[in-house]
Formats: C-alpha cells, sequence, structure tokens
C-alpha cells in the first residue's frame, strides 16, 4: 500500500495498469489525447506488481486495473473518468493537478 500510495504522488497523473487490458489502453488513449504525459506502472511488467494490485484490491477496486489518480487522489474507476470526461468535469480537474495547461 505505501508503495502505491508513493507512487500515486509521483506525478499530476499517475495510471496502473496491465498491457493486456483494453480498458487500460483506452484511458492511456484518452489522457494521451488530452495533452496529458501521465506516469504509467504497467502491473504485470513491475517485478512487485503482484503486490502493488493487492493494495489497489483492498482500496475496493475490481478489477484491479486501471486506477487512476489525479493530484494523487484516487479518482476511481473506468467508469468514473469516462463520466467526468462526459459532463466535462475531467479536463478542470486536470487543470487544477497541473498535469494540463491550456
Amino acid at each position: 500500500m505505501d508503495r502505491v500510495s508513493r507512487l500515486a504522488q509521483q506525478k499530476a497523473v499517475v495510471i496502473f495498469s496491465k498491457t493486456t487490458c483494453c480498458m487500460c489502453h483506452a484511458i492511456k488513449t484518452l489522457f494521451y489525447e488530452l495533452g496529458v504525459s501521465p506516469a504509467i506502472h504497467e502491473l504485470d511488467e513491475d517485478p512487485r506488481g503482484r503486490e502493488m494490485e493487492r493494495a489497489l484490491l483492498s482500496l475496493g477496486f475490481s478489477p484491479s486495473v486501471p486506477a487512476v489518480f489525479i493530484g494523487g487522489r484516487l479518482v476511481d474507476s473506468t467508469n468514473t473518468i469516462m463520466s467526468l470526461h462526459l459532463n466535462g468535469s475531467l479536463v478542470p480537474m486536470l487543470k487544477a493537478a497541473g498535469a494540463i495547461w491550456l
């Protein structure tokens, strides 16, 4: 849990992902298209990935990825991210976190 918390604070947007997850790919693509350069931690490529996945599951994620942190705050699931984007709340949140400026 400490590792996940520490990594979540490293950048304005942090995404915990798996290389084989199509929803992870969709979320990463959305952030790239918005001009965000997130820190991405691929759990299936990290030697401590299983430990981090268990920590994310303990936070209530099911499935464990994609897990998105904006400004160090957990932003819940893919559905939440997409809802924020569709209702126009995601970009202001990213601006407030310093992830984008325009």
